[in-house]
């Protein structure tokens, strides 16, 4: 069959790695792609938001499925344009993207359907959301509503801090209009888990668990990033916990989309605080997560491509979801300067080397091919991921790993993955 990945991130790069690995598949699109993607798929100068070209190329190629990575096209109504085209694609329409397009839905949804979260207030009014500041506890959290490239979270401290983040967010409009809206929410400690589920509409599948690193220094310092690394699984989530997620958040996140009228179909990531009350909902994505993705995929042992179709048709219950037992590590090569100022442009050495270990990954996030050779193309440019029999072992090869590559410029967190040596 031919398949078609929609978008051009490390996500991507790690989804077609796995979809090459399906003996169903006999050529892989991507549009657009990256220099990494090229290793393994045709790729295609169209840009995920344009729906029109992506589902003429699609039929022009005979494309048999189509998986998007990316929130915005999803949230857009990619998948909608493709099925009115009577083409087949995996990933949540329209209106079930709505889970990770707008916080204060999915907030409200939680509430609706006892799923437990944070306690939370929706604002569209920043002098409503001042005068609510004025008697909230610190320290909080502001969320701007829409989608923020993973950057629209801020964790306030003091109160001044608060009312400069609901200035910044909704009249400064620092991520743009996903700030016309904001959610205001208690801060929840304890440790964070990403768990992404595989779901037909009425059956939800959960994966492996992991971890994200969301801070760009050492010590969870600085600003949001889209990741700057990540860890899998979590020593954190235990069976009994994961038990508890299945039947409290993953099964009626589900059922309350489905009584909504909005079947989720596709990936549903699930980020979880496990706090002293139990596990809460921090938020939901419609997709494969960001760095979490590249230490998932390469732990899963199943055919990826049987999972995507058995979603599609509703059978999700018909597949056995296999893992590794074994552990990985993902530390992202980021262009120094990122998420703010950063140059690009600058010739990476060393890929090569990837092809001669085995349990060793460098998937492409940000780099482009020149006549000069492969380039810095982004903020966040490698995902170094590496395996090992347990945490320990994969932490230890990733930061080895990181070494056999350079570029000018490049900057990287030195604590991924330390919480492990706590559990």
């Amino acid at each position: 069959m031919k398949v078609l990945i929609v978008g051009s991130g490390g996500r991507e790069h790690a989804i077609a790695w796995k979809v090459a690995q399906s003996k169903r598949v006999e050529k892989i699109y991507c549009a657009p792609g990256n220099a990494g993607i090229e290793e393994y798929a045709e790729c295609v100068n169209i840009g995920a938001m344009e729906f029109d070209k992506l589902t003429a190329f699609a039929m022009e190629k005979g494309i048999d499925l189509t998986v998007i990575g990316m929130d915005d096209p999803l949230v857009g109504g990619v998948v909608d344009a493709f099925e009115a085209k009577g083409l087949r694609v995996f990933g949540p329409r329209q209106l079930a993207a709505m889970i990770e397009g707008s916080k204060a839905f999915s907030k409200d949804l939680m509430k609706k359907y006892n799923i437990p979260t944070a306690a939370y207030e929706n604002f569209d009014d920043p002098k409503k959301a001042l005068e609510y500041l004025e008697t909230a506890k610190m320290p909080i959290v502001l969320k701007a509503d829409g989608l923020a490239l993973g950057k629209g979270v801020l964790i306030c401290n003091t109160l001044e801090e608060a009312k400069e983040g609901v200035k910044s967010i909704m009249e400064d409009k620092q991520f743009g209009s996903a700030g016309n809206r904001m959610v205001i929410e208690e801060f929840m400690t304890g440790r964070e888990v990403s768990v992404l589920c595989f779901c037909d509409g009425t059956h939800v599948v959960p994966m492996t668990s992991a971890q994200d690193h969301k801070r760009a220094q050492d010590g969870d310092q600085g600003l949001n990033t889209g990741g700057m690394g990540t860890f899998s699984p979590s020593p954190f989530y235990t069976p009994e916990i994961a038990a508890f997620c299945e039947e409290n958040i993953y099964k009626p996140t589900m059922a309350a989309m489905k009584a909504e009228g909005r079947d989720f179909v596709g990936i549903l990531f699930v980020g979880l605080m496990l706090t002293q009350d139990g596990p809460k909902v921090l938020e939901y994505n419609a997709r494969f997560g960001d760095p979490e993705t590249q230490v998932v995929l390469p732990r899963m042992k199943t055919d990826i491509v049987d999972v995507f179709e058995a979603c599609i048709d509703g059978k999700l219950d018909e597949i056995q979801l296999e893992f590794e037992d074994n552990a990985a590590v993902c530390v992202v090569l980021a262009s120094d300067g990122y998420p703010v100022k950063y140059d690009k442009g600058f010739v990476i050495s060393g890929l090569d080397t990837f092809k001669e270990h085995e349990g060793y990954y460098c998937f492409h996030a940000g780099t482009k091919r020149t006549d000069a050779g492969i380039v810095t193309n982004g903020g966040r440019v490698l995902g170094v991921t590496a395996k090992g029999t347990d945490l320990k072992e994969a932490r230890a090869n990733a930061y080895k790993a990181t070494e056999w590559v350079s570029f000018d410029n490049k900057y990287m967190r030195h604590d991924i993955g330390k919480a492990i040596d706590e559990a």
